[in-house]
Protein backbone atom coordinates (compact mmCIF):
# COMPACT_ATOMS: atom_id res chain seq x y z
CA UNK A 1 0.00 0.00 0.00
CA UNK A 2 1.35 3.52 -0.89
CA UNK A 3 0.62 6.48 0.47
CA UNK A 4 1.91 10.16 0.67
CA UNK A 5 1.84 10.18 4.23
CA UNK A 6 2.32 7.75 6.55
CA UNK A 7 1.05 9.40 10.59
CA UNK A 8 1.91 7.61 14.08
CA UNK A 9 -0.71 8.29 16.43
CA UNK A 10 -4.33 8.92 15.95
CA UNK A 11 -3.94 11.65 19.33
CA UNK A 12 -4.92 15.45 19.36
CA UNK A 13 -1.68 16.14 16.78
CA UNK A 14 -1.74 12.59 14.43
CA UNK A 15 -5.77 13.93 13.71
CA UNK A 16 -5.25 17.08 12.79
CA UNK A 17 -1.74 16.16 10.72
CA UNK A 18 -3.80 13.59 9.10
CA UNK A 19 -6.83 15.59 8.42
CA UNK A 20 -4.86 18.41 7.26
CA UNK A 21 -2.43 16.54 4.77
CA UNK A 22 -5.58 14.57 3.88
CA UNK A 23 -7.71 17.80 2.66
CA UNK A 24 -4.94 19.38 1.02
CA UNK A 25 -4.84 16.23 -1.41
CA UNK A 26 -2.57 13.92 -0.11
CA UNK A 27 -2.84 10.02 0.29
CA UNK A 28 -3.02 9.44 4.37
CA UNK A 29 -2.60 6.69 6.05
CA UNK A 30 -2.71 7.30 10.12
CA UNK A 31 -1.89 4.51 12.92
CA UNK A 32 -2.40 3.72 16.16
CA UNK A 33 -1.83 1.13 18.26
CA UNK A 34 -4.94 1.47 20.34
CA UNK A 35 -8.46 0.31 19.96
CA UNK A 36 -9.97 3.83 20.19
CA UNK A 37 -9.09 6.97 18.43
CA UNK A 38 -8.78 10.54 20.32
CA UNK A 39 -8.43 8.54 23.68
CA UNK A 40 -6.84 11.09 25.80
CA UNK A 41 -9.02 13.36 24.20
CA UNK A 42 -11.96 11.54 25.60
CA UNK A 43 -10.75 11.93 29.34
CA UNK A 44 -9.74 15.63 28.82
CA UNK A 45 -10.95 18.35 31.30
CA UNK A 46 -13.05 15.82 33.18
CA UNK A 47 -14.75 14.20 29.81
CA UNK A 48 -15.73 17.68 28.05
CA UNK A 49 -11.93 18.65 26.52
CA UNK A 50 -10.13 22.09 27.46
CA UNK A 51 -9.83 21.92 23.83
CA UNK A 52 -7.76 25.43 23.49
CA UNK A 53 -7.23 28.62 25.42
CA UNK A 54 -8.33 32.10 24.56
CA UNK A 55 -5.20 33.22 26.32
CA UNK A 56 -2.69 31.28 23.96
CA UNK A 57 0.77 33.03 23.54
CA UNK A 58 4.25 31.25 22.93
CA UNK A 59 5.16 32.77 26.21
CA UNK A 60 2.77 29.57 27.77
CA UNK A 61 4.97 26.86 26.99
CA UNK A 62 8.39 25.69 28.35
CA UNK A 63 10.93 24.40 25.89
CA UNK A 64 14.91 24.38 25.74
CA UNK A 65 14.09 26.70 22.38
CA UNK A 66 11.84 29.11 23.79
CA UNK A 67 11.02 30.55 20.22
CA UNK A 68 10.40 27.55 18.84
CA UNK A 69 6.98 27.17 18.92
CA UNK A 70 6.01 30.76 17.51
CA UNK A 71 5.87 29.89 13.96
CA UNK A 72 3.42 26.76 14.39
CA UNK A 73 1.00 29.05 16.86
CA UNK A 74 1.07 32.26 14.57
CA UNK A 75 -0.50 30.03 12.01
CA UNK A 76 -2.10 28.11 13.13
CA UNK A 77 -4.20 30.29 15.89
CA UNK A 78 -6.95 29.36 19.53
CA UNK A 79 -9.30 31.49 17.05
CA UNK A 80 -8.69 29.04 13.78
CA UNK A 81 -9.65 25.59 15.81
CA UNK A 82 -12.76 27.89 17.29
CA UNK A 83 -14.01 28.50 14.11
CA UNK A 84 -13.38 24.75 13.45
CA UNK A 85 -15.42 23.91 16.36
CA UNK A 86 -18.16 26.52 15.91
CA UNK A 87 -18.48 24.85 12.00
CA UNK A 88 -19.38 22.03 13.68
CA UNK A 89 -21.90 23.23 15.85
CA UNK A 90 -20.14 22.48 18.92
CA UNK A 91 -21.86 24.31 22.04
CA UNK A 92 -18.86 25.35 24.22
CA UNK A 93 -17.79 28.03 27.62
CA UNK A 94 -15.67 29.80 28.50
CA UNK A 95 -14.06 29.29 32.07
CA UNK A 96 -11.11 30.32 34.35
CA UNK A 97 -8.47 32.21 32.72
CA UNK A 98 -9.08 31.58 28.83
CA UNK A 99 -9.90 27.93 29.26
CA UNK A 100 -12.12 26.84 26.36
CA UNK A 101 -14.56 23.73 27.07
CA UNK A 102 -17.43 21.39 25.18
CA UNK A 103 -20.38 22.01 26.67
CA UNK A 104 -21.24 18.36 25.97
CA UNK A 105 -18.87 15.78 25.56
CA UNK A 106 -15.13 15.74 24.51
CA UNK A 107 -17.17 12.57 22.16
CA UNK A 108 -17.98 15.55 19.66
CA UNK A 109 -14.18 16.92 19.35
CA UNK A 110 -13.47 13.14 18.68
CA UNK A 111 -16.14 12.80 16.55
CA UNK A 112 -15.62 16.26 14.68
CA UNK A 113 -11.44 15.29 14.18
CA UNK A 114 -12.44 11.66 12.52
CA UNK A 115 -15.14 13.84 10.16
CA UNK A 116 -11.91 16.44 9.03
CA UNK A 117 -10.06 13.00 8.25
CA UNK A 118 -12.75 11.82 6.72
CA UNK A 119 -13.27 14.75 4.48
CA UNK A 120 -9.52 14.30 3.42
CA UNK A 121 -9.85 10.77 2.49
CA UNK A 122 -7.53 9.48 5.25
CA UNK A 123 -7.48 6.21 6.09
CA UNK A 124 -7.04 4.88 9.64
CA UNK A 125 -5.93 1.64 11.24
CA UNK A 126 -6.18 1.00 14.66
CA UNK A 127 -5.57 -1.72 16.79
CA UNK A 128 -2.09 -1.59 14.68
CA UNK A 129 1.72 -2.38 15.58
CA UNK A 130 4.03 -0.26 14.42
CA UNK A 131 6.63 -2.39 14.69
CA UNK A 132 10.07 -2.07 13.03
CA UNK A 133 10.49 1.19 10.83
CA UNK A 134 12.16 0.98 7.40
CA UNK A 135 13.48 3.78 5.32
CA UNK A 136 15.81 3.84 2.72
CA UNK A 137 15.61 5.80 -1.17
CA UNK A 138 13.32 8.50 0.21
CA UNK A 139 10.82 5.56 1.52
CA UNK A 140 9.61 5.01 4.69
CA UNK A 141 7.85 1.61 5.32
CA UNK A 142 6.00 1.06 8.30
CA UNK A 143 3.24 -2.06 8.72
CA UNK A 144 3.23 -3.44 5.45
CA UNK A 145 2.79 0.59 3.99
CA UNK A 146 5.21 3.13 2.32
CA UNK A 147 5.19 6.50 2.01
CA UNK A 148 7.97 9.51 1.13
CA UNK A 149 6.34 11.31 4.18
CA UNK A 150 6.45 10.36 7.92
CA UNK A 151 4.94 11.62 11.08
CA UNK A 152 5.62 11.07 14.83
CA UNK A 153 2.58 12.11 16.52
CA UNK A 154 2.97 9.06 19.02
CA UNK A 155 2.65 11.34 22.28
CA UNK A 156 4.88 11.11 25.56
CA UNK A 157 4.43 8.49 28.15
CA UNK A 158 1.79 10.53 30.51
CA UNK A 159 -0.98 8.60 31.79
CA UNK A 160 0.34 5.11 30.88
CA UNK A 161 -3.00 3.58 31.75
CA UNK A 162 -4.44 5.03 28.58
CA UNK A 163 -1.51 3.03 26.20
CA UNK A 164 0.78 5.99 26.49
CA UNK A 165 4.51 5.33 25.74
CA UNK A 166 7.64 6.45 25.16
CA UNK A 167 7.95 4.73 21.45
CA UNK A 168 8.78 8.34 19.97
CA UNK A 169 12.13 8.69 21.42
CA UNK A 170 12.47 5.38 20.39
CA UNK A 171 11.66 6.23 16.25
CA UNK A 172 13.65 9.57 16.89
CA UNK A 173 17.14 7.19 18.18
CA UNK A 174 16.37 5.17 15.08
CA UNK A 175 16.58 7.96 12.50
CA UNK A 176 19.52 9.90 15.20
CA UNK A 177 17.44 12.66 16.62
CA UNK A 178 18.47 14.26 19.91
CA UNK A 179 15.95 13.59 22.51
CA UNK A 180 15.72 16.24 25.60
CA UNK A 181 15.17 13.91 28.75
CA UNK A 182 11.58 13.57 29.22
CA UNK A 183 9.94 14.07 32.68
CA UNK A 184 6.57 14.18 33.87
CA UNK A 185 4.53 17.88 33.82
CA UNK A 186 1.57 18.90 35.27
CA UNK A 187 1.55 16.65 37.86
CA UNK A 188 1.10 16.72 41.49
CA UNK A 189 4.60 16.96 43.94
CA UNK A 190 4.93 15.15 46.84
CA UNK A 191 5.68 15.70 50.13
CA UNK A 192 8.25 14.02 52.73
CA UNK A 193 7.36 13.20 56.67
CA UNK A 194 8.73 16.59 57.64
CA UNK A 195 5.19 17.89 56.14
CA UNK A 196 3.57 14.71 57.29
CA UNK A 197 1.22 17.46 59.58
CA UNK A 198 0.06 19.05 55.87
CA UNK A 199 -0.68 15.91 54.16
CA UNK A 200 -2.77 14.70 56.86
CA UNK A 201 -5.70 17.50 55.62
CA UNK A 202 -5.83 15.58 52.41
CA UNK A 203 -8.74 17.23 50.60
CA UNK A 204 -8.29 20.81 51.73
CA UNK A 205 -7.71 23.64 48.82
CA UNK A 206 -7.51 27.14 48.70
CA UNK A 207 -6.42 30.04 46.58
CA UNK A 208 -2.47 30.40 46.35
CA UNK A 209 -0.17 32.03 44.52
CA UNK A 210 2.60 28.95 44.17
CA UNK A 211 6.42 30.50 43.57
CA UNK A 212 8.86 28.15 42.13
CA UNK A 213 12.11 30.29 41.33
CA UNK A 214 10.82 33.34 39.52
CA UNK A 215 7.90 31.53 38.14
CA UNK A 216 4.33 32.35 39.83
CA UNK A 217 0.92 30.91 39.35
CA UNK A 218 -2.39 32.17 41.24
CA UNK A 219 -4.84 29.80 41.10
CA UNK A 220 -5.84 26.90 43.75
CA UNK A 221 -3.88 24.27 45.69
CA UNK A 222 -5.07 20.86 47.24
CA UNK A 223 -3.38 19.11 49.77
CA UNK A 224 -3.15 15.51 49.47
CA UNK A 225 -2.37 12.83 51.50
CA UNK A 226 0.58 12.43 49.37
CA UNK A 227 1.60 15.68 49.02
CA UNK A 228 0.15 18.84 46.57
CA UNK A 229 -1.79 19.12 43.76
CA UNK A 230 -4.66 21.47 42.30
CA UNK A 231 -3.74 23.93 39.74
CA UNK A 232 -1.49 25.92 40.88
CA UNK A 233 1.07 23.06 41.96
CA UNK A 234 0.41 21.20 38.58
CA UNK A 235 1.63 24.65 36.88
CA UNK A 236 4.70 24.93 39.18
CA UNK A 237 5.81 21.68 38.87
CA UNK A 238 6.28 21.95 34.92
CA UNK A 239 9.01 24.39 36.21
CA UNK A 240 9.91 22.81 39.28
CA UNK A 241 13.51 20.58 39.74
CA UNK A 242 14.46 18.16 42.55
CA UNK A 243 16.06 20.75 45.57
CA UNK A 244 14.03 23.51 44.22
CA UNK A 245 11.01 24.70 47.32
CA UNK A 246 7.67 25.49 45.95
CA UNK A 247 6.71 28.59 48.37
CA UNK A 248 2.86 29.61 48.72
CA UNK A 249 1.53 32.91 49.59
CA UNK A 250 -1.25 31.96 51.59
CA UNK A 251 -2.51 35.66 52.76
CA UNK A 252 -0.87 38.07 50.75
CA UNK A 253 -1.50 40.74 53.35
CA UNK A 254 -0.69 38.77 56.48
CA UNK A 255 0.98 41.47 58.34
CA UNK A 256 -1.65 43.83 57.87
CA UNK A 257 -4.07 41.08 58.48
CA UNK A 258 -2.68 40.28 62.11
CA UNK A 259 -1.89 44.03 63.17
CA UNK A 260 -5.77 44.74 62.97
CA UNK A 261 -6.70 41.79 64.26
CA UNK A 262 -4.69 42.09 67.50
CA UNK A 263 -5.64 45.95 67.48
CA UNK A 264 -9.76 44.90 67.15
CA UNK A 265 -9.18 41.92 70.15
CA UNK A 266 -6.65 41.45 71.96
CA UNK A 267 -7.12 38.45 73.29
CA UNK A 268 -8.11 36.52 69.85
CA UNK A 269 -5.38 33.47 69.05
CA UNK A 270 -3.93 32.98 65.47
CA UNK A 271 -5.92 30.16 64.48
CA UNK A 272 -9.15 31.90 64.92
CA UNK A 273 -7.88 35.42 62.88
CA UNK A 274 -6.59 32.03 59.68
CA UNK A 275 -9.94 30.64 60.29
CA UNK A 276 -11.57 33.83 58.98
CA UNK A 277 -9.36 33.29 55.48
CA UNK A 278 -8.63 30.10 55.62
CA UNK A 279 -10.42 26.36 55.92
CA UNK A 280 -9.89 25.42 59.55
CA UNK A 281 -8.37 22.30 58.97
CA UNK A 282 -5.53 24.29 57.56
CA UNK A 283 -5.70 26.98 59.69
CA UNK A 284 -5.51 24.87 62.52
CA UNK A 285 -2.13 22.73 61.46
CA UNK A 286 -0.93 26.19 60.32
CA UNK A 287 -1.55 27.62 63.80
CA UNK A 288 0.40 25.29 65.46
CA UNK A 289 3.12 25.08 62.66
CA UNK A 290 3.59 28.42 63.42
CA UNK A 291 3.97 27.99 67.06
CA UNK A 292 2.32 31.26 68.15
CA UNK A 293 0.87 30.08 71.53
CA UNK A 294 0.10 33.76 72.62
CA UNK A 295 -3.14 35.77 71.99
CA UNK A 296 -2.34 38.42 69.84
CA UNK A 297 -2.71 41.47 72.17
CA UNK A 298 0.64 39.45 74.19
CA UNK A 299 2.49 39.18 71.23
CA UNK A 300 5.07 40.88 69.94
CA UNK A 301 6.14 42.57 66.75
CA UNK A 302 8.56 40.13 65.71
CA UNK A 303 6.13 37.34 66.64
CA UNK A 304 3.44 39.09 64.37
CA UNK A 305 6.34 39.60 61.58
CA UNK A 306 6.87 35.91 61.81
CA UNK A 307 3.92 34.28 61.48
CA UNK A 308 3.15 36.89 58.22
CA UNK A 309 6.34 35.54 56.45
CA UNK A 310 4.91 32.33 56.95
CA UNK A 311 1.66 32.83 55.60
CA UNK A 312 3.29 34.92 52.78
CA UNK A 313 6.52 32.47 52.33
CA UNK A 314 4.83 29.14 53.77
CA UNK A 315 7.94 26.99 51.72
CA UNK A 316 7.56 23.00 51.40
CA UNK A 317 10.24 20.83 49.77
CA UNK A 318 8.93 18.57 47.58
CA UNK A 319 10.97 14.99 47.44
CA UNK A 320 9.35 14.51 44.20
CA UNK A 321 6.37 14.04 41.81
CA UNK A 322 3.68 11.49 41.01
CA UNK A 323 5.27 10.17 38.28
CA UNK A 324 4.02 9.85 34.47
CA UNK A 325 0.47 7.72 36.01
CA UNK A 326 -0.10 10.83 37.90
CA UNK A 327 1.08 13.45 34.73
CA UNK A 328 -1.21 15.33 31.96
CA UNK A 329 1.67 16.02 29.55
CA UNK A 330 5.54 15.04 29.30
CA UNK A 331 8.24 17.66 29.01
CA UNK A 332 10.40 17.42 27.36
CA UNK A 333 11.05 15.21 23.96
CA UNK A 334 11.80 15.63 20.64
CA UNK A 335 14.82 18.04 20.25
CA UNK A 336 13.51 21.24 18.54
CA UNK A 337 17.12 21.94 17.53
CA UNK A 338 16.68 18.85 15.09
CA UNK A 339 13.21 19.76 13.60
CA UNK A 340 12.18 23.00 10.90
CA UNK A 341 9.97 24.86 13.21
CA UNK A 342 7.77 25.98 10.25
CA UNK A 343 7.13 22.54 8.93
CA UNK A 344 8.09 20.16 12.07
CA UNK A 345 10.40 18.23 9.41
CA UNK A 346 13.98 16.55 10.77
CA UNK A 347 16.63 18.71 9.28
CA UNK A 348 18.73 15.59 8.42
CA UNK A 349 15.50 13.16 7.84
CA UNK A 350 14.04 14.50 4.55
CA UNK A 351 10.21 13.47 5.38
CA UNK A 352 10.29 13.23 8.67
CA UNK A 353 7.90 14.39 10.96
CA UNK A 354 7.59 15.02 14.70
CA UNK A 355 4.91 16.92 16.13
CA UNK A 356 2.58 17.27 19.28
CA UNK A 357 3.59 16.34 22.69
CA UNK A 358 6.62 13.87 21.27
CA UNK A 359 8.28 17.03 21.17
CA UNK A 360 9.88 19.11 23.42
CA UNK A 361 7.43 21.73 24.11
CA UNK A 362 5.16 21.50 26.77
CA UNK A 363 2.22 24.31 27.15
CA UNK A 364 0.61 25.19 30.48
CA UNK A 365 -2.70 23.63 32.45
CA UNK A 366 -5.61 24.81 30.70
CA UNK A 367 -6.09 23.84 26.57
CA UNK A 368 -2.53 25.20 25.86
CA UNK A 369 -1.11 21.84 25.07
CA UNK A 370 -4.14 20.68 22.66
CA UNK A 371 -3.42 24.36 20.84
CA UNK A 372 -0.15 22.82 20.73
CA UNK A 373 -1.38 19.75 19.13
CA UNK A 374 -3.83 21.46 16.80
CA UNK A 375 -1.06 24.28 15.95
CA UNK A 376 1.72 21.59 14.97
CA UNK A 377 -0.31 19.00 13.68
CA UNK A 378 -1.15 21.77 11.18
CA UNK A 379 1.83 22.89 10.54
CA UNK A 380 3.19 19.41 9.47
CA UNK A 381 0.00 18.27 7.54
CA UNK A 382 0.60 21.52 5.51
CA UNK A 383 4.28 20.71 4.70
CA UNK A 384 3.63 17.05 3.74
CA UNK A 385 1.51 18.57 1.32
CA UNK A 386 3.69 21.24 -0.01
CA UNK A 387 6.35 18.58 0.11
CA UNK A 388 4.06 16.09 -2.11
CA UNK A 389 3.81 18.97 -4.88
CA UNK A 390 7.69 19.54 -4.95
Amino acid sequence: MTFDVIVLGAGAAGLMAAATAGQAGSRVLLLDHADKAGKKILISGGGRCNFTNMETSPDRFLSENLHFAKSALARYTQWDFLALVERYRIAWHEKTLGQLFCDGSARQVVAMLLEECARGGVEIRLSTQIGEIGHGDGVFRVAGATAPSLVIATGGPSIPKMGATGVAYQIAQRFGLPVVPPRPALVPLTLGPDAQAFREISGVSCPVTAHVGHTTFSEAALFTHRGLSGPAILQASSYWTPGTPIVLELIGNATEILSEARLRSPRVRLRSVLSEHLPNRLAEVLSAHIGLKRELGNSSDADLERAAEALQHLAFHPTGTEGFAKAEVTAGGISTEALSSRTMEAKTIPGLYAIGEAVDVTGWLGGYNFQWAWSSGWAAGQAVSERRDR
